[in-house]
């Protein structure tokens, strides 16, 4: 079985969920800090393909970093490299929890949305 990756931050209450809900339907998780271990390139590509080329969804738009870099304003003009740059080098950037497996990209924590994405787990 291929495990889940779960980027997480442990001061977060939706990630806290997110993992306990994950425990509670017996999936297996691989749980990762998101500020000191943000996303590869690789998987943030994969995620952005699973998010339909939505740089947006990627970012944790409600964050601190993302509020003093302006990155409201900034986002748009940004190519998809150099948001996807910013995103693997500041796990606070990111949108979370990060969830990636087989078959498996979501971000943020949508109960109902995790139970269809996850029953063929």
């Amino acid at each position: 079985m291929n495990a889940l990756k779960i980027y997480t931050y442990a001061n977060c209450d939706t990630c806290r969920k997110a993992v306990k809900w994950l425990r509670a339907h017996g999936l297996a998780f691989d749980e990762r800090p998101i500020r000191e271990t943000p996303p590869s390139l690789t998987e943030l590509k994969t995620m952005l393909a699973a998010q339909g080329g939505e740089l947006r969804r990627l970012f944790n738009t409600s964050g601190k970093d993302y509020r003093e870099q302006k990155l409201g304003e900034k986002l748009p003009a940004l190519s998809p490299a150099a948001a996807l740059g910013l995103l693997a080098g500041n796990g606070n950037l990111v949108k979370r929890p990060f969830l990636l497996g087989a078959g498996v990209a979501l971000t943020g924590f949508d109960e109902p949305a995790w139970s269809v994405a996850l029953s063929k787990e």
